[in-house]
């Protein structure tokens, strides 16, 4: 199979509230818009929140894994906005920085800062 593009697509309770967070509090970028849904940027991927989901769509095992530079900056500026951190920044024993929120559905969302001297910034191929 060759995947030539892919994108998370999730099916809010209420479309207008994962709008504003996702739009507005979290400040992602609008790749697209169309009638009854957003296709927002995700750093090299999509996320789309359209149509209406279930009473209990975030009650899933589901969750958005978001890597950036600064966990504990993005921490506190979510804080300042209101956003509720269900687990506050800390180094996991795999080595990386999480923080994890919610969105308005209680859908996990895990904020992930790769530290330098991880092994995932670090070329492990053998040198020839």
């Amino acid at each position: 199979m060759e995947v030539l593009s892919s994108r998370t697509l999730i099916r809010p309770r209420d479309p207008e509230a994962a709008w504003a967070f996702y739009g507005g509090t979290l400040g992602l970028a609008v790749a697209r818009e169309f009638p009854g849904g957003v296709v927002y940027f995700l750093g090299t991927g999509y996320l789309e929140v359209s149509g209406r989901g279930a009473s209990d769509a975030g009650s899933g095992p589901d969750a958005l894994w978001l890597q950036v530079r600064d966990v504990e900056a993005e921490e506190a500026s979510l804080r300042t906005a209101g956003v509720e951190v269900t687990r506050g920044t800390r180094t996991e024993p795999w080595g990386l920085r999480e923080c994890w929120i919610a969105d308005p559905d209680g859908r996990a969302l895990v904020l992930v800062e790769v530290p330098p001297d991880h092994p995932i910034r670090r070329d492990v191929r053998q040198r020839m």
